[in-house]
This record gives structure tokens, C-alpha cells and sequence, in this order.
């Protein structure tokens, strides 16, 4: 905590030098890293993720006027200010002060306020932008948490994860709730199994003898700025209709492809099978897709797609149906693992990150290039499982190490990824790190 002690005070100075007055409390919300789950927490299916150190840190004043002003002590990031009362999120532009807005929106509209405080605020972020760690939805939190400080009210870390959540949509990503939720109910010292329908965490001990390890590719990737994030969702949710239709079940209604594991009543192992039998590996057409379901284009533009994904012309149901029930069943085997830690708990664990990478790059196509010359070094030099972390398309791996080779590994990684390129300009504290579970959001008052 010392770092973040001397953090505080940096900030207050700078707060004063920017505002001419002095912060009335700071919040602290971290971001994360996905040991394992990828793109399965918006299908329903449980993740394992752990909050790092890299946090969102944000001074706070309220003042009497109905005025927001946000600043940011990195340059970069405009200042900004609008009416507390007039809260405009334009999804068209991604500028940062956007995911502040997400957050106090979405506790305003909670309450069902009108006539909200202004405030002064100074955010202070360490987690890299867009490297998968989750930099955005860890602002959201912070300003929910900042929102409802200012207000006087109380929520429960649940209740905030999910308002969080939710109110992260207005920026257009279609998330499943997995960065808000850790970022709220982390603790330090565990890993959390984060489930959903109601949501909950579960602590997972992770294996003393190994450390895991985040790499930036240094390939940025902002999933609010792509559609290739929302088109996976939507892809998850055709597959999950054809699915229940195939299964001759109520179709309409689901949504997600949990649902059709739950209504049917099997096994995850099962539902693989299933999809084999229900789905082919050719991609299907939106043509396709309405004779399936006997339905018109428009009612499958208008009633299921979202706004960013109806002109797609392509959908491969089957390849991301296989990838989420195979990384569901992957998250229940790692948390299993870590319970009964065998002699070979590491090995074990890295063969199922390993197994998760294949999975994203070949059924998922969520990686790119860099990522997988990344894990591929990451494995060479004693990572025992290597794999891509956050929405990918860029971003970080993350790395499974036995804890008596970390020095060696992160010294021929940085050698062999990051000087060997034009990337070693890049913050190596940043870039290559080992990292354990932190814990979750915080209000502190100044004393």
C-alpha cells in the first residue's frame, strides 16, 4: 500500500493545483486479469479472473453547483465538463471521460434521480488502455462507486457490479458482466470463480509454486470501437436460438447458450455433441438464419441483432458455440484442479490455459498475429500454459510460470518479444509483469 499512499498524495496536490481546492475522498477500482473464460461470462457461463494492482484512482470534491468537471492527469485525455443533470454518452465518439458518464448514469438512473450534486474529479489510471485488462470497465466502476459516495446512498458490491454492468451498454458494448464483477468483489490473495443468474463469487487458491504472468503485445484493441465483440455475441446468440430450435425448445426467448445446457438438462461434454449434430461448420447467411427459424430479414435485423451488427453477412454459429462450451467446462476443470492441487496441479492447469488459447485463436478467431507469436515465446522460455486474455484482437497474454523460474522467464521474454522489436519503447513495468490477486474497489476518505 505504500505506492498507493504516495499515489494519494500526488493526486491531492495535483487536484489542488487543478480545482484550487481539496479532495473530499478518492476511489480505488482495480482492473483484472481472465486466468480462464474467455467470451463466456455474456453466455452465462462462469469465469475465473482476479483483480491485479493496475487500478483506476479517482480525487473526488462535491460541489454546490450542478456542474460534472472531469480531468485526468494523464495529458492525453482532455478535460471535460456537462451538467449533472443533462448526461449525454455519445456511443459515436470513444472519448475516456464517456465510460465516467456510464458509471454516474447508471446509479442516476437506479435511484431515479433528477436534480443530482455537481462534482470535481480527478482521475489517475495505471492500467495500460485497451491491453485487455479491462482499463475501461474499471472507470465505469470507479465512477459508479465515486456517484453513489457523493449521493450518500448504499448498494451492496453485487448490486453495484450489476447497475456497472449494465450501464456499461450506453458506450455499445454488448459485455457479460465478468470486469465489473471482479473489480467490485475481488479480495486479495484469490483468484474468484464469478458466476451469474444471481451473480456470485467463489475464492479459487491458486497454486503457491507458480506465478502468473501478464505480457502486453503492445497491440491496442478497444472493444467498444469494433464490432467484432458485438458480432460474437450476436453469433452466441443465433447459435443459442438454432440450438433450441434444433432441440425443438421455445426458441425465442433465449437469449443465451447457457440456457439451452439448462433446459435440456445435460452435461457440457453433451451439449458439444449437440452442437455437432445441430450445427454446421459452414458459415451461415442471414438468409439461412430466418429460414431456420421461420422468420423475415427484418424481424431478424430489428428483434435480435444489435444496431452495430445488422449489416453483417456472415455468422459462424457452430465454431463459437463449440469454443464457449469446451471454455465452459474448461473454467470448472481449472477451479477443480486448484481444489484437489495434485503434484501436478501447474502442469495441469497450464495444458487447460494452453487448450483455451487454441480454442480463441482457431473457433473463436479472437487473436491475432502478435498474441500468438507472444504465447508461442511465452511457452519456449518455462511458461507451462500460455494464453490470450480480455476480449483479444490485441492486448495481453497472460502466462502460468513455476515461481523458481520467473527471473529467467521474464528476462528472455522481454529479450525475445520486446527487444527484438521496435516495442521496447513501450513501459516495460507495463508491458511484462508477475502479478497476484488483488483485491476490489474502495472509498477513501481524506483525513
Amino acid at each position: 500500500m505504500p505506492v498507493l499512499y504516495d499515489r494519494l498524495l500526488k493526486l491531492k496536490e495535483m487536484f489542488k493545483s487543478k480545482f484550487a481546492s481539496i479532495p473530499k475522498f478518492y476511489v480505488r477500482a482495480p482492473g483484472r486479469v481472465n486466468i480462464i473464460g474467455e467470451h463466456i461470462d455474456y453466455c452465462g457461463y462462469s469465469v475465473l479472473p482476479m483483480a491485479v494492482e493496475q487500478d483506476m484512482l479517482i480525487a473526488v470534491e462535491p460541489v454546490k453547483t450542478h456542474t460534472l468537471q472531469l480531468a485526468n492527469t494523464n495529458p492525453l485525455y482532455p478535460d471535460f465538463s456537462t451538467s449533472a443533470n443533462n448526461v449525454q454518452i455519445d456511443k459515436t465518439k470513444l472519448l475516456w471521460h464517456n465510460y465516467f458518464l456510464c458509471g454516474f448514469k447508471g446509479i442516476q438512473e437506479h435511484f431515479g434521480l433528477n436534480n443530482l450534486p455537481g462534482m470535481n474529479c480527478l482521475v489517475d489510471g495505471t492500467i495500460p488502455p485497451s491491453s485487455g485488462l479491462s482499463s475501461s470497465s474499471a472507470l465505469v466502476c470507479c465512477a459508479g462507486l465515486v456517484t453513489l459516495t457523493v449521493l450518500g446512498m448504499q448498494l451492496s458490491k453485487v448490486e453495484l457490479a450489476e447497475i456497472c454492468t449494465k450501464s456499461e451498454r450506453y458506450i455499445g458494448t454488448e459485455g457479460g458482466g465478468m470486469d465489473q464483477s471482479i473489480s467490485f468483489l475481488a479480495e486479495e490473495g484469490t483468484a474468484k470463480l464469478i458466476e451469474f443468474g444471481p451473480l456470485r463469487a467463489t475464492d479459487v487458491k491458486l497454486p503457491s509454486g507458480a506465478v502468473f504472468v501478464i505480457a502486453n503485445s503492445c497491440v491496442e484493441m478497444n472493444k467498444a470501437a469494433t464490432s467484432h465483440f458485438n458480432i460474437r455475441v450476436m453469433e452466441c446468440r443465433l447459435a443459442a436460438k438454432l440450438l433450441a430450435k434444433y432441440k425443438s425448445l421455445q426458441w425465442d426467448t433465449v437469449l443465451q447458450l447457457e440456457e439451452v445446457q439448462a433446459k435440456l438438462g445435460v452435461s457440457l461434454e453433451e451439449m458439444l455433441l449437440v452442437t455437432e449434430d445441430g450445427l454446421h461448420p459452414e458459415p451461415y447467411t442471414p438468409e439461412e438464419i430466418c429460414r431456420n427459424l421461420g422468420i423475415s430479414l427484418e424481424e431478424l435485423r430489428t428483434q435480435i441483432l444489435s444496431p452495430n451488427t445488422q449489416d453483417v453477412l456472415i455468422f459462424k454459429l457452430y465454431q463459437r458455440a463449440k469454443h464457449v462450451y469446451s471454455e465452459a467446462a474448461r473454467v470448472l476443470q481449472f477451479k477443480k484442479i486448484c481444489e484437489e492441487a495434485p503434484d501436478n496441479t501447474v502442469q495441469l492447469l497450464g495444458e487447460l490455459m494452453n487448450q483455451s488459447h487454441a480454442s480463441c485463436r482457431d473457433m473463436y478467431e479472437c487473436s491475432c498475429p502478435e498474441l500468438d507469436q507472444l504465447v508461442d515465446i511465452c511457452r519456449k522460455f518455462g511458461a507451462q500454459g500460455s494464453r490470450l486474455t480480455g476480449a483479444g484482437w490485441g492486448g495481453c497474454t497472460v502466462s502460468i510460470v513455476p515461481a523458481d523460474e520467473l527471473s529467467n522467464f521474464l528476462a528472455n521474454v522481454h529479450e525475445a518479444y520486446y527487444q527484438k522489436s521496435d516495442r521496447s519503447s513501450v513501459l516495460e513495468k507495463q508491458s511484462l509483469f508477475a502479478t497476484k490477486p488483488g483485491g476490489g474497489a474502495l472509498v477513501f476518505l481524506e483525513a
